[in-house]
């Protein structure tokens, strides 16, 4: 039988959950009242421009160095820079630079279809359903099961090969973020392509394809065969390892919540996100994403304004005993790779979920 996964628990005392959801709308209207909603749109505006004249400067190095081997770090610092614009176009999405709905969704949409390679339409459903139920088994698509289990329930099901697999699953997840670029590029082509109803498919459809055409053609049409596959390689890797890289201190090895939680919304976001320590270095590299309690708890707050809303949503989990985490980069990948890895030991074998009956209605 393998071993209990550790994990927070957390058990809300009788008339918590009142209390919770009435502390909330106090501290939307304390984060209101302190202006930290305002659109910051001259700071977005700035960081596009950087970007773009990285982006302009990734490309003018590659045309000046031609086929030498150099070009393997150009490769990589394209895949930083892309990564960043994907910082850029999740803030847009977020409604965090514009007024207008419109103006922000279409620059999510110029931004992370034009120039990332990653389907708006795709991400939006995606990204919405992780939001609302994090952590949440067959709720939060983030969790869902693939080539890693996030839950022991996952786990239990494995066979064959996966079952040894599964048992490494924490090692394995830094080599497997460098075909996570790939797997999103597929990902959104997919989706795009699906039957059904798919916001602005013809839009999408020629832009994605034309940013996923444009790179190799210009690669293989410069460089000889061998760097040229060696370039493509080192530019997704580095953009799949950067974005997975990102996102995984935010939820893994948090608490996960059963299909029937009822969890209110301040301990939903709040139990289940991480934040990551490191001051305005951090906030760059991340894109904000450091500040996880706070993205969740209010996605539309600029990135500026997430350090000092920090403060006042500690202080509202410590009046209401809501546990607020916040870890350093690398102690947040060690926590991740011992949760998978406990996780992974549940492979194969029955399960039932020792912590799941405190989040069930009664």
């Amino acid at each position: 039988m393998a071993p209990e996964v550790s994990s927070e628990k957390y058990r809300p005392e009788r008339g918590a959950t009142a209390r919770a959801v009435n502390s909330y709308s106090a501290l939307l209207r304390s984060v209101r009242d302190a202006g930290l909603l305002q659109r910051r749109r001259g700071f977005y505006i700035t960081i596009f421009i950087v970007l773009m004249i990285a982006w302009a400067g990734t490309w003018s190095g590659f045309l000046l160095l031609r086929d030498t081997w150099f070009q393997l770090f150009i490769a990589a610092f394209m895949g930083v820079v892309l990564t960043q614009f994907a910082f850029l176009a999740h803030e847009a999405a977020h409604r965090q630079v514009f007024k207008s709905k419109g103006m922000n969704e279409w620059s999510a949409r110029l931004i992370g279809t034009g120039l990332v390679g990653i389907s708006y339409s795709m991400w939006a459903q995606k990204h919405t359903r992780h939001h609302n139920f994090p952590n949440v088994i067959d709720k939060d698509p983030d969790i869902h099961t693939g080539a890693i289990a996030f839950h022991p329930a996952a786990a239990s099901v494995r066979h064959g090969v996966m079952v040894h697999v599964t048992h490494k699953q924490g090692w394995l997840l830094f080599p497997l973020l460098f075909f996570l670029g790939v797997s999103l590029h597929i990902d959104s082509l997919k989706y795009l392509l699906r039957q059904g109803k798919v916001d602005h498919r013809w839009v999408e459809i020629p832009v994605i394809v034309l940013r996923l055409l444009v790179v190799p053609v210009l690669v293989f049409s410069l460089l000889p065969l061998g760097m040229a596959c060696a370039f493509l390689g080192v530019q997704l890797g580095v953009f799949g390892f950067y974005m997975g890289a990102s996102f995984a201190p935010n939820h893994k090895g948090m608490p996960i919540l059963p299909p029937s939680s009822r969890a209110d919304f301040l301990n939903r976001q709040v139990l289940t996100a991480r934040n990551i320590t490191g001051g305005l270095l951090m906030d760059t590299l991340m894109g904000g994403l450091n500040r996880q309690i706070e993205h969740h708890l209010f996605p539309d707050m600029p990135r500026p304004y997430l350090q000092r809303a920090s403060a006042i949503v500690r202080g509202c989990c410590d009046d209401l005993g809501i546990p607020y985490t916040e870890t350093s980069l690398i102690a947040s990948y060690v926590i991740v790779v011992k949760y998978l890895d406990g996780v992974g030991l549940f492979a194969g074998e029955p399960f039932e979920c020792p912590v799941a009956e405190q989040f069930r209605p009664h």
